[in-house]
């Protein structure tokens, strides 16, 4: 306790401290009061409307029923999240640029295949996801980003090679084109 809440009040005989915590609601009554004529809380969002879940039972993990309806979160059993990811892989492969790094990504993939393979899995859908070979994973990799620059490449040529239409009249000239007078 501070010397000023030790200070006792000569009328009442109670410290300070003690009879600022009994008139702590008419402070906190001011203060709603003046935040209402000042208009705070007005068109606040539910206004007029129910308080959703007010009557429902209580619920100890409402808080994080909440968190993932709010964030759209998915938990899915092991066995399922595994056969999602092995959905996903390649175009997950397709996003990286070193050969390095897809190696060390299906590596860490079969490493969690084989996790799951070997923990119990009491009550959830059964594992039928299989690890991946990583050299046939790294091939199929290669192959498809020669198959993309294959295509950039046709595509470049092609507008390339296409007269323009606005070949014949003057038009305008790009700022790297142009020349310094």
């Amino acid at each position: 306790m501070t010397d000023h809440d030790k200070q006792r009040d000569d009328r009442t005989g109670r410290s300070a401290a003690a009879a600022r915590m009994a008139h702590q609601h008419t402070w906190v009554d001011q203060q709603i009061r003046i935040a209402m004529e000042k208009g705070q809380f007005d068109d606040l969002p539910g206004a007029g409307k129910p308080i959703k879940d007010l009557g429902a039972s209580h619920d100890p993990d409402w808080w994080l029923k909440k968190l993932v309806e709010r964030e759209r979160i998915a938990v899915l059993p092991p066995s399922l999240q595994l056969r999602k990811d092995d959905a996903e892989l390649d175009d997950r492969l397709d996003e990286l640029f070193a050969e390095a790094e897809v190696r060390r990504e299906v590596e860490d993939f079969n490493a969690r295949v084989m996790r799951a393979r070997y923990s119990p899995q009491d009550g959830q859908p059964p594992l039928v996801t299989m690890p991946r070979d990583v050299d046939e994973t790294v091939a199929a990799w290669q192959r498809r980003r020669e198959e993309r620059r294959a295509a950039r490449a046709a595509a470049a040529a092609a507008a390339a090679s296409e007269p323009s239409e606005q070949a014949g009249r003057p038009g305008r000239r790009r700022w790297w084109r142009r020349s310094r007078h």
